[in-house]
């Protein structure tokens, strides 16, 4: 049994920066809340739901929902690293589209640290130690953090084989800020320029600035999917439908080509674009509106390429054209990005379903992109998985 599944609901607070928000079951909790009342439904009617987080002990989600309602309802904990709320997502709508659930919740939430990335589990193999020694082997030692050395490894490898500038890397952070700017849920809203970019602070000479990387980000965002017949029974809206989805992890080619390119996902993102283009009978030129992973300004441009939104060895022409932003071919990122609106990793994946939700309604207010009917999210992480979604307005 297929079903149409639609986005009932949507809810998000703002990101903030570590140490400046309130704790993970109180976040989670008032997201939660506001997709229910967007989408005008008690919690008593949701029948799974799927939380979403990277940092924290077993069954935060239940923690975090218990503050909504106790029900006895399902709840499913996923962790698939910075991909963990789209996973989430790809969860609930599975569980709509086969027919085990009319109703189904996935929301998502972190309460971060400062600095970078780390682990509490050194005495044990790691995820990404296969990943790091092929870095290593690509670059040589370089003594950074490893989510800013193996992206940064990536970006330079595109400029060695294509000629792309790291101008053109601070050229895809202003933008981000430029969007970010209209974006109140945004943790960064100041508008910054590329020379700006450029003269920051120096992480990797040559290749990357302090800005085009992510911040550590604290926040929540929810999810209400819904099948088509509860919809009409209940008077729900169904304007915002899921039209194809894929998840993908990593295929032998990540690690035997020892091209960092591929290190960070590129073929992870490009067969998941693939699938659901296909599942939507739609092609990337169709596409209006895009949310995609761009931890770092690097993995925004190398996106653009798995995705289609332009070939392979064009994305920065694609940015010097303007291609990426408003009045261009896609609008990419038009919340700001994990750039400028916050990356809490579990959190993530659903922040972008809320963008591109509000886009394809029409209700983005300064950020909206005219027209909108098809919308397309990318959500990546390492160790590996990727999910690709594309919404259509109904």
């Amino acid at each position: 049994m297929s079903q149409n599944v639609y986005i009932a609901g949507v809810g998000m607070i703002p990101f903030k920066k570590p140490g400046a928000s309130a704790h993970y079951d109180e976040m989670a909790a008032q997201a939660v809340r506001e997709a229910l009342a967007d989408a005008g439904i008690d919690y008593d009617k949701v029948q799974q739901a799927y939380a979403g987080y990277v940092y924290g002990a077993s069954t935060c989600g239940q923690k975090a929902l218990y503050k909504v309602g106790m029900t006895g309802v399902p709840v499913i904990n996923v962790n698939n690293n910075c991909s963990t709320g789209s996973t989430a997502l790809y969860m609930a709508r599975q569980a709509v589209q086969s027919g085990v659930a009319d109703v189904a919740l996935a929301f998502g939430f972190e309460e971060m640290g400062p600095g970078a990335l780390s682990t509490p589990w050194n005495d044990r193999p790691g995820p990404l130690d296969e990943f790091t020694k092929v870095i290593e082997q690509a670059i040589g030692k370089v003594d950074l953090p490893n989510a800013l050395r193996t992206f940064g490894a990536a970006g330079q490898a595109h400029m060695k084989k294509y000629g792309t500038k790291m101008e053109t890397f601070a050229a895809i952070r202003a933008k981000a800020s430029r969007h970010a700017a209209n974006n109140p849920l945004a943790v960064f809203r100041n508008v910054v320029t590329t020379e700006d970019v450029m003269n920051e602070k120096v992480m990797w000479p040559g290749v990357m600035t302090r800005s085009m990387a992510c911040p550590p980000t604290c926040g929540a965002a929810a999810a209400i999917v819904v099948s088509e017949a509860f919809a009409k029974k209940h008077g729900l809206r169904t304007d915002v439908k899921i039209a194809g989805q894929s998840l993908t992890t990593d295929f032998p080619s990540t690690l035997e080509s020892m091209d960092p390119i591929r290190v960070v996902g590129f073929d992870m993102a490009q067969a998941a674009a693939k699938a659901a283009y296909e599942q939507a009978g739609i092609g990337p030129q169709d596409v209006d509106v895009v949310e995609l992973h761009d931890c770092f300004a690097h993995n925004e441009l190398l996106t653009y390429e798995a995705l289609g939104l332009c070939a392979e060895g064009e994305g920065e022409r694609f940015v010097l054209d303007g291609d990426n932003t408003y009045g261009g071919r896609y609008v990419t990122n038009p919340s700001g990005g994990l750039l400028s609106k916050g990356h809490p990793l579990g959190a993530t994946g659903l922040a972008q379903c809320y963008e591109l939700t509000h886009q394809l309604r029409g209700t983005a207010e300064q950020r909206q992109v005219p027209n909108a009917r098809v919308a397309l999210q990318h959500n990546l992480g390492l160790g590996g998985a990727c999910v690709v979604t594309v919404y259509q307005k109904n």
